[in-house]
């Protein structure tokens, strides 16, 4: 990708993944961006668990009654949970070191999309039970990742929601 612009407008959530297995290059680069997230007053809050086993992953698609089904093809994921006892803004430190996995990803060439844990019945509870997070951290969320099994239409830049910008007042 040559701009940032770019790579915002070629990432998209992809949901079907084929089966070669994400090189651990490649999740170790994802790992080292998310930890560069900013977060506030450098609490970092975060913590990533990368899942492999194929066992766990296909678990993980019964997380959500709807929206996990793409952990059925995943060769990974990313779990990021958190230390909600560090800063009252655990969740926006969460969901920014999540978008740099995101988009960290379309830059490496593979498909991944978010899958919100956090306050979705059930879904915590199964996703700590799987994956060993401590009783004392919250999921926010479950990154599925895998080389891209489908193509999605990129962003139209002339069709975005431009009325929803204002200059300096709403």
């Amino acid at each position: 990708m040559d701009t940032f612009l770019s790579l915002c407008q070629h990432r998209r959530s992809i949901r079907k993944y084929s089966s070669q297995p994400v090189e651990q290059e490649k999740i170790d680069y994802l790992l080292r961006c998310a930890l560069m997230s900013p977060s506030s007053k450098r609490t970092s809050p975060w913590e990533f668990i990368v899942i492999r086993d194929e066992v766990t992953l296909r678990a993980l698609s019964d997380a959500r009654t709807y929206g996990s089904a793409m952990f059925q093809t995943a060769t990974a994921a990313i779990v990021v949970a958190l230390d909600t006892s560090l800063s009252d803004t655990w969740m926006a430190d969460g969901a920014i070191a999540a978008e740099h996995l995101l988009l960290a990803a379309e830059e490496q060439g593979l498909g991944a999309c978010w899958c919100q844990i956090y306050n979705r019945e059930g879904a915590e509870k199964l996703v700590k039970s799987l994956c060993g997070v401590p009783e004392d951290r919250t999921v926010l969320c479950v990154i599925s990742l895998g080389y891209k099994d489908e193509e999605r239409k990129t962003y139209d830049l002339d069709k975005l929601l431009y009325g929803k910008i204002h200059e300096e007042r709403y």
